[in-house]
């Protein structure tokens, strides 16, 4: 039977599937690096009045400062910077299937740089993994690798490069701290970048995209993520992690739904195949605390 806390688990998940449409549309009315430090800025709002309140934000040394600065320029200048530049021109579908390469990516990267063992597991669901995404991007679409498919994966890999470094300082900081000190940090860097950046500054005109811009920062990053913090409680990482595999699924079947986005049966075999193989990355004992990890910065 679903309980309470599977059901705010997948209310969370099928928002943040949406959430990849909803950004490809806002991207359309907004410059790409405007669009992410709005969407941060209104998210940090969130937090911080969230962190205050509960007295959970605390004073953090300058030691902890030397390895949250590179945190936030990795987990939000790099990773959000990047993603929205790439959903100019890429489709929701392809661009949550290429987010979904996180825990195999940080699986890898964590063996190189935490020395964490790669199993034969995780190098069959890597494998399948990368398979599918090539029968999404490559086959199934006719997809050349482009910029902004670039951009997605840069994004992707900035993701894994942040639960890294998250891993290295959560045993001395909060993770809700890192999340609001790190998010600050690289919100604050990302203002700069688009004065520099982006020669034509693009805010739509259109009441509907701030709607859905508030939508998008307030409820579905800021709250779903406390939201996803305190039921992971409830039910165990690896019982959430589950819900997570959907999010592909619900983004083409939203696309589908809202822009019409079209969907072959190459990208439906792609799509369960790449689920398959995160599937076996994050159902090994590493792969869940990756995962947990994950959940706790996004």
């Amino acid at each position: 039977m679903l309980k309470r806390a599977d059901g705010l688990l997948l209310l969370c998940v099928t928002l943040w599937g949406s959430n990849f449409v909803f950004a490809s549309m806002l991207s359309k009315e907004f410059s790409p690096l405007l669009l992410a430090a709005l969407r941060l800025t209104l998210s940090i709002i969130v937090l911080l009045i969230y962190g205050l309140f509960t007295r959970k934000l605390v004073r953090v040394s300058l030691k902890d400062w030397k390895q949250l600065v590179p945190l936030g320029i990795t987990a939000v200048l790099i990773h959000h910077g990047t993603f929205f530049i790439g959903l100019k021109e890429t489709d929701a579908t392809t661009a949550a299937l290429i987010i979904a390469l996180v825990p195999m990516t940080t699986a890898i990267l964590a063996a190189f740089f935490l020395k964490e063992p790669i199993t034969v597991r995780i190098a069959l669901g890597s494998i399948l993994a990368l398979f599918g995404v090539y029968l999404v991007i490559g086959f199934g679409k006719g997809i050349q690798l482009n910029r902004e498919i670039g951009m997605i994966f840069i994004s992707m890999v900035a993701f894994s490069v942040s639960i890294i470094q998250t891993k290295k300082i959560a045993n001395r900081i909060n993770p809700f701290v890192i999340t609001v000190y790190s998010t600050a940090v690289g919100t604050s860097m990302l203002y700069p970048v688009v004065i520099l950046v982006e020669p034509v500054i693009h805010a739509s005109e259109q009441l509907w995209a701030w709607g859905l811009l508030l939508l998008s920062a307030v409820v579905i990053q800021a709250i779903c993520s406390l939201i996803w913090a305190y039921q992971v409680k409830a039910v165990g990482a690896s019982r959430a992690a589950t819900y997570i595999n959907l999010e592909p699924f619900i983004a083409m079947l939203v696309g589908f739904l809202l822009l019409g986005t079209s969907v072959n049966l190459a990208q439906m075999v792609g799509s369960v195949v790449l689920v398959v193989g995160v599937t076996l990355v994050t159902s090994h004992k590493r792969g869940k605390k990756v995962k947990r990890e994950r959940d706790l910065v996004s």
